[in-house]
């Protein structure tokens, strides 16, 4: 019996694929326009005053903010939705994990050795890594658990755990 679990898929796959150059593209564009408010209203001189101060003070608040608000989405983007559109399927002897762009991993169950959920979480959904060794190499996947994970990752553990014998270790 094959059992298949599939992250959904709330955007289309070419905002998936292309949401960071959006958010370059709109951050360049912010700090254009606080550059173009600096030389429009700026009151250019050679000596060092006050005013030169809160200017720069704008100008690298500004370039802080059209840097840093367009990362902190894009990394918050990619942890809640990096995975949308991929699948892990069961099968009688192996787990196959097929990515959104076609790419694959597979791994018999008796090559996995261990079924942990990283320590520290940095971005919102928890990683839960399966580990498999085979001929001296080692490769992991990771489903993520939690409102933006794998529906049915419960599920899925229990089966996993059944068919590998090894426990699903959280902190």
């Amino acid at each position: 019996m094959t059992d298949l679990f599939q992250y959904p898929m709330p955007f289309p796959g070419w905002w998936l694929d292309n949401y960071y150059y959006a958010t370059w593209c709109l951050s360049m564009l912010f700090l254009g326009a606080v550059w173009a408010v600096f030389y429009r209203f700026g009151k250019f001189s050679y000596g060092v005053d006050f005013g030169c101060f809160w200017k720069t003070t704008l100008l690298v608040l500004m370039t802080t903010v059209a840097l840093g608000g367009p990362q902190y989405y894009n990394t918050r983007f990619s942890a809640e939705h990096g995975n949308d559109g991929d699948t892990v399927k069961l099968s009688a002897d192996r787990i196959e994990y097929r990515f959104r762009k076609g790419e694959r991993k597979m791994f018999l169950f008796k090559d996995i050795v261990s079924i942990y959920q990283e320590q520290v979480t940095y971005n919102p959904p928890a990683r839960i890594f399966i580990i498999a060794r085979n001929a001296g190499l080692k490769d992991s996947v990771f489903v993520t658990d939690g409102d933006h994970g794998l529906p049915g990752s419960a599920k899925l553990m229990t089966e996993l755990s059944a068919k590998t014998g090894l426990t699903v270790k959280r902190p």
